[in-house]
């Protein structure tokens, strides 16, 4: 079975032709194309090709981002036309029928996923997000792949020029025979062309240049490069139509720190969110470290002082969610017992919490209240840890980062709640 190749650019259609190495890589932008090409060309192989014996794989860091990121485009006729009627999956199941072809799913998101596959025969992979995966894991799944003509397939989004799979396969790419093909946000002529311009302005610095350009780049210097305290630093709140969130940074020895959230309009109709209060209990300058029945009560004053900005001379507000750091398991139970409403663990995916704040940053969506001190400090200074990088990961310093840290718990965890409001931003998937 050949699939139909009339909705593809040239480049993802030369990229199924070529694709004919052991290992088959597709890099790039965000919707360049390349899952598209990619997919297409794994349902052209587990028909045609693949060896008849062993065992097909589908891997990903999980379960849940396999079925997200692959099969529900597969299984999707406007996307795929009629070859998504030879793909049958059901969510939670350890395989799908592809082709009709048993195809195994295999999440890989610690260094004893090899386990998974040990002792297998591997006829033919696909490998979504391979930078998200551990090294070991590849290597298990490539040690795998003895039988004449199987072949993997592998898409991610670049990441740093250290990283693994960059520095053993990707530079070495001539060297060990392997196809590697490469995208940008441009490659992509399906694109509505005002889409395409409103995702590049919601990236700057390393996310632009990664993202949008396809480009293997250190994470260096800071971290929001777009945030600006001249542009970004108000003195006056417009009325908040709704308070979402508190993002809360626990801490004993070092600071707690809290950041009020809300959702609000300003004169010229545009939506924003607005940090309009922090509250930060640092022992060290108050030289008394508190109980976690003293920060609870503290928070629940500090939340019964703050004004309402909702048009009243009120106070006491009342936020959706209050998320708390997911390592304050002890504070968490006394939120608890206290009956503090709305508790929810922060979603602590770093990564992806920096770029949705820096979505916003660039944007001109983030806008902080000139009392949140603490937080347009941090914001100013937070930086990439450049020892990190020379070991190929992402990640910043642990330096003065309690309310940075709180501000993405306090949006990354609540998205759902605001972002229908903001405008077009996107985490749009590869």
């Amino acid at each position: 079975m050949t699939p139909d190749l009339a909705a593809i650019s040239p480049k993802q259609h030369l990229s199924m032709v070529k694709s004919t190495a052991r290992i088959n890589l597709w890099t790039g932008a965000i919707r360049s194309g390349k899952t598209i090409s990619s997919l297409l060309r794994w349902l052209q192989y587990v028909a045609n090709e693949a060896p008849q014996s062993g065992v097909l794989f589908m891997v990903g860091q999980t379960k849940d981002t396999i079925n997200r990121n692959l099969f529900e485009p597969l299984q999707d006729p406007a996307i795929y036309g009629p070859l998504s009627r030879f793909v049958h999956y059901v969510p939670g199941s350890d395989f799908a029928w592809i082709m009709g072809r048993k195809v195994f799913l295999v999440g890989a998101n610690d260094v004893k996923a090899f386990r998974r596959i040990r002792g297998s025969t591997c006829a033919g992979a696909y490998v979504d997000e391979v930078t998200l995966l551990p090294p070991n894991f590849l290597t298990e799944l490539l040690g795998r792949m003895s039988l004449k003509g199987a072949k993997m397939f592998g898409t991610t989004n670049p990441d740093g020029p250290a990283h693994w799979l960059k520095v053993e396969y990707i530079d070495r790419a001539r060297e060990l025979g392997i196809r590697h093909f490469t995208f940008t946000l441009d490659d992509n002529p399906s694109l509505d062309p005002e889409y395409v311009e409103s995702i590049k302005r919601e990236h700057s610095g390393l996310w632009y240049q990664r993202l949008i350009l396809g480009k293997w780049v250190a994470a260096e210097g800071i971290v929001y490069d777009a945030w600006s305290p001249e542009a970004h630093v108000v003195r006056t709140m417009p009325r908040i139509d709704r308070w979402f969130s508190v993002g809360l940074d626990y801490g004993t020895t070092n600071p707690l720190d809290a950041i009020l959230l809300g959702r609000g309009t300003d004169e010229h109709g545009v939506t924003r969110i607005y940090a309009g209060s922090e509250w930060r209990h640092d022992p060290k300058v108050a030289k008394i470290r508190l109980t976690d029945a003293q920060h609870s009560s503290n928070l629940q004053e500090w939340l019964q002082q703050t004004p309402r900005e909702d048009g009243s001379t009120e106070r006491g507000v009342r936020p959706d969610f209050i998320c708390v750091d997911p390592s304050a398991a002890s504070f968490m139970e006394q939120l608890m017992a206290d009956r503090v409403h709305g508790l929810a663990p922060a979603d602590n995916h770093v990564l992806d919490g920096i770029r949705t704040v820096s979505s916003l940053i660039a944007m001109d969506r983030l806008r902080v209240h000139e009392s949140c001190k603490p937080l347009i400090s941090e914001l100013s200074s937070y930086s990439w840890d450049d020892k990190a990088t020379e070991k190929g990961e992402d990640k910043p310093m642990k330096v003065a980062d309690h309310a940075v840290d709180a501000l993405r718990y306090g949006i990354h965890t609540t998205q759902t709640l605001w972002r229908p409001h903001i405008g077009r931003l996107t985490h749009a998937a590869a």
